[in-house]
C-alpha cells in the first residue's frame, strides 16, 4: 500500500512497510483461587485460601516451576450482593497467582493440565497464558531500516514510470508497530500486542518523502 504526494513537481511520498515473524520468548500465566464464605466465616475463609495456596504452589515446582518464579498477590475481599436483602452477608475472597518465565514451552504444557489441582477441592481459575517477545525495541530498529528501504524501492519504481529518479530522502516518520498472531491481518490505527498465540508477526510501516530529480 503507498500514496504519493508532489509539491511542484519535485518529492514523492509513499509509505514502506516490513514485517518480520518471531517465536514469544517470554509467558505469563495469571490464576487465582476463590473461595466464598458467610460474612462470620471469613476468618476461616482466609486459612482455606491459604491451604489451597500450598496446594497450588506444591503443584507448580513439581511441575518444574521455581518457587522464585511463583508471585503471590495479596488476597481480596470482596462483599457479594444480593437483590434478597434478607440474605446473609457474603464474601469472595481471592488469591491471585503470576508466573513469569522464558521457558513457554513448559508453562503452557503446565497450564493446560491442572485437573490434579482441581480435584482435590481447589476452587483454580487458570486464565490463557500470555506470550510476549522480549526482543521487540531490536525487531523495531531492524523494521524501522527495512521498511525505510521499501519505501525507497517503491519511490523509484514510480518515479522511472514518469522518466525521474529518486534523491535524497527528505522526510520520513514511522507508523505503530503492530505484534499480531502469525497470519493475522486486523491492523489496528493505534497498534495491536496479540499475547494469545507463540508465533507472531510484527510490522510497521514508515511514510517517507523523497526528493526526486
Amino acid at each position: 500500500f503507498y500514496t504519493t504526494k508532489t509539491s511542484g513537481g519535485n518529492t514523492l511520498t509513499v509509505t514502506g512497510s516490513a514485517k518480520q515473524g518471531v517465536v514469544a520468548d517470554n509467558a505469563i500465566w495469571r490464576s487465582s483461587i476463590t473461595r466464598n464464605v458467610l460474612a462470620q466465616d471469613v476468618k476461616s475463609g482466609y486459612a482455606q485460601i491459604a491451604a489451597d495456596l500450598k496446594v497450588v504452589q506444591a503443584f507448580m515446582t513439581k511441575n518444574g516451576i521455581a518457587e522464585k518464579q511463583i508471585i503471590v498477590l495479596p488476597v481480596s475481599l470482596m462483599q457479594d450482593y444480593s437483590q434478597n436483602a434478607s440474605d446473609p452477608k457474603r464474601y469472595t475472597l481471592t488469591q491471585s497467582i503470576e508466573i513469569d518465565t522464558p521457558d513457554v514451552t513448559k508453562i503452557t504444557d503446565i497450564a493446560k493440565n491442572v485437573e490434579s489441582v482441581v480435584n482435590q477441592g481447589v476452587l483454580f481459575q487458570s486464565n490463557p497464558v500470555e506470550y510476549y517477545y522480549s526482543q521487540l525495541d531490536k525487531a523495531r530498529v531492524e523494521l524501522l531500516t527495512a521498511a525505510t528501504a521499501d519505501a525507497q524501492a517503491r519511490a523509484a519504481a514510480m518515479a522511472k514510470s514518469s522518466g525521474q529518479s529518486v534523491g535524497k530522502l527528505q522526510s520520513a516518520s514511522s507508523g505503530v508497530v503492530q505484534v499480531l498472531s502469525k497470519g493475522a491481518v486486523d491492523n489496528g490505527d493505534y497498534g495491536q500486542y496479540d499475547t494469545s498465540k507463540i508465533d507472531k508477526d510484527i510490522s510497521v510501516t514508515v511514510r517517507a518523502t523523497f526528493k526526486l530529480k
